[in-house]
This record gives C-alpha cells, structure tokens and sequence, in this order.
C-alpha cells in the first residue's frame, strides 16, 4: 500500500481553468467589505473636499487612496482566481489581508488632510508583504507557473519597497510627490506583464468577470448613500423639500442606468488575448474610481442645495458629469467598441461628451444628464437588436 502523496508546507496549488460553476467564496466577499470600507473613507473625503471648495486636493487625495485600495484589491483578486484551494494558509493570510486593508482605510484622512502617510503606508505594506507570502507559496507548490510566482513576488517586493521610501523621503505635498507617485504607478501596473511575460497564471474567466462585476455593485453604492443623504435632507423640516429630493430621484436614475450599462447582454472579457486582458483588468480602476466619484459629485449637489457648501454650480455640476462620463467612455473602451458597429460604435463616446458639456453649462445638470443616458441605453439597445 502506497503511502499517500501530501503537498509540502506552505504551498499553494493551482486551480483548474475549466471549471464550471466558478463562483466568489464568501471568503472573498468578505475582503470586498473590508476594500469596500477604504473606498467609502476615499470617496467622503473627495466629497468634502469638494464641497469646502478644494477640489485640486481632493482629486490628488483621491487618485492616491484610492490606488492603493484597486491594486491591492486587484493582486488579490486575480491571485485568488488562481490560487484560492480553501487551505488554512490561504484563509489566515487573506484575513490579515483584510485587515491591513481596515489600517489603509483609518489612514485616508490624513491623505486629504496632506498630513503624513504612515497609517496608510502601514495597512498598505500589511496586505503587499502577505501578497507576497502567497506568491511564494504559489511558487513552492505550482512547478508549472513558479518562474511567474517568483517574479510576482519579486516585482511586489521591489516596488512596495519603492512606495516606502517615497513616502519616508519625500513630504506629501511636496513637487516631487506626484512624480514619485506616477513612477510608483507605472512600475505597478508593469508587474504583471514582468511576471507573465513567457507563462500566464491560472486564472479563471468567468470568476474574474463576475468579482469585477461584483466590485461594481459595491462602487455604485456610493451613491446610494448620496441619495440616502438627499432624501434625508429634503425631509429634515417636516415638508418635504422637493428641489432636495430632485436630486435623490435623478441620482437614483443616474445609478440605475450606469448599472444597467455595465450589466447588459455583452460578454465582458470575451477576448483573453493578454493585452486586451490587462486592458479591461486595468481599465476598471477608471470606472471604478468614477462610480465612488460620482457618488460623492451627487453629495456635493445636496450640500450646494442645502446651502451647505460655497462650492460654485457650475463645480457642483461638474462634480458628477465628469465622473458619470469617465464611467460611460470607460465602459466603451473596455468592452462596447469590441460589439457596436456602424454608427452606433460611437453612441457612449458621444453621450460621454455631451454629458460634461451639461457640466460645463450647469442648467438643471442632473436633469440633462439623466435624459442624455436614458436616450443612450435605448439608442443601444436598439443597435445591439440590429446587429443579433
């Protein structure tokens, strides 16, 4: 009797591509609340911000929280695609993960206060070190894709190590933070392509479309919470302030279209040819990004209604077109100029820019917003029947 064959400690095996009925784990879910909980403290600090009128500093706050929370939910996320075997290792370095996770979301207000970044730096640096610690338990227990595993892990250590020193070198707010910042950027989002460059990981496609997916419902309940706050507003005195409400109503139709756009009939990530893989991977942190922005564009429209806010109108307004226009030209460049043809290929472009133009010219923004994307879901609907 031959005794039975048992992987080596600390090691991960890689999971099947082919398997069917591949699903988020609550395990999983339970690291989207933990990311979830960065994105909210992000997306209030852009709102105030904006609404005490510093809008350069609240974009630049933004854009670096909430990077940090996308690649770190996205290493994961495609690490966990390949790699989640439900083993013990797996479970305990995914919970401390998530809490490195809490510990970068307490630090974000010291990033819109332009204070130091240790709080942030420190949940930051939990999540990449165990990141880390997973890659090379890949490598110790997937012979296949070991030179990939090892790459990552050597890619994540070199640049987390360039994240530190920036941030103990250089002072936030200094003229160099936003050149050490994008370089930080660029050689992050070059690791996959260091890694993979001769042999991909197992990742599995219909479980990377749906934890994609799955991110953009949590984003886009952001701005429930905006409409939460208008509805709360508009009914504070008793008699219901319909200007107030306006804005709850709207904004609910804002929403409800942006989901419906990214959750129509198209397949998402129909090719998995590597660059249009990174493409759609990386093109997510846009949308994303402009789903949480959005949400606090519509706060800041409450505030301005509630006298709240010295904010300008035309800011305000501003505040949510761009957003909801990234979102919509994001979705196109992703995934819908992939489908559309003819004249209707240009239909979301086209929408995106009309709907900053209602920024720009901020009479009854959300109004004319609204309009522009009801028209746009039907003139695509109407297309996508054409071409099936």
């Amino acid at each position: 009797m031959t005794n039975p064959v048992h992987p080596p400690a600390f090691s991960l095996s890689s999971r099947s591509t082919a398997e069917e009925h591949r699903a988020a784990t609550p395990l999983e879910l339970m690291f989207d609340l933990a990311s979830v909980i960065a994105i909210a403290a992000a997306a209030a600090g852009l709102h105030h911000a904006f609404a005490e009128s510093h809008l350069a500093d609240g974009i630049v706050g933004f854009l670096y929280s909430f990077f940090m929370i996308w690649i770190a939910w996205l290493n994961y996320t495609w690490f966990a695609s390949a790699y989640d075997d439900g083993s013990v290792l797996f479970r305990v370095l995914s919970m401390v993960i998530m809490f490195g996770a809490l510990v970068l979301a307490a630090g974000i207000p010291a990033v819109f206060a332009g204070g130091t970044l240790y709080i942030t730096l420190s949940g930051f640096v939990i999540m990449r070190v165990c990141l880390i610690a997973l890659w090379l338990a890949a490598a110790r227990g997937d012979s296949k894709h070991r030179p990939a595993a090892l790459r990552y892990a050597l890619g994540i250590t070199v640049v987390q190590i360039f994240w530190i020193m920036s941030v103990l070198l250089v002072p936030m707010g200094s003229i160099y933070t936003p050149i050490f910042f994008f370089m930080g950027v660029a050689m992050e989002l070059a690791i996959p392509a260091f890694a993979e460059h001769k042999i991909s990981t197992a990742w599995h496609k219909h479980h990377i479309v749906e934890r994609h997916s799955l991110l953009n419902i949590i984003v886009l309940g952001e701005c429930f919470l905006a409409i939460v706050m208008a509805i709360r507003e508009g009914s504070n005195h008793g008699t219901p302030s319909w200007d107030i409400l306006e804005i709850g109503v709207l904004a609910s139709i804002i929403t409800f279209i942006l989901w419906a756009l990214y959750f129509s009939q198209e397949e998402h990530l129909h090719i998995t040819e590597k660059k249009h893989t990174m493409l759609w991977g990386y093109g997510h942190f846009a949308l994303f990004a402009s789903a949480a922005a959005a949400g606090a564009g519509f706060a800041v429209m409450v505030e301005l209604a509630t006298h709240h806010s010295n904010i300008s109108e035309q800011a305000a307004a501003l505040s949510v077109a761009v957003p909801v226009a990234v979102y919509v030209v994001t979705l196109w460049m992703i995934r819908d100029r992939h489908w559309m043809k003819g004249v209707g290929k240009w239909q979301m472009p086209g929408a995106a820019a009309i709907i900053v133009l209602a920024g720009v010219f901020p009479v009854e923004p959300l109004l004319v917003i609204t309009v522009i994307l009801a028209v746009l879901i039907i003139a695509r609907s109407k297309n996508l029947k054409q071409l099936s």
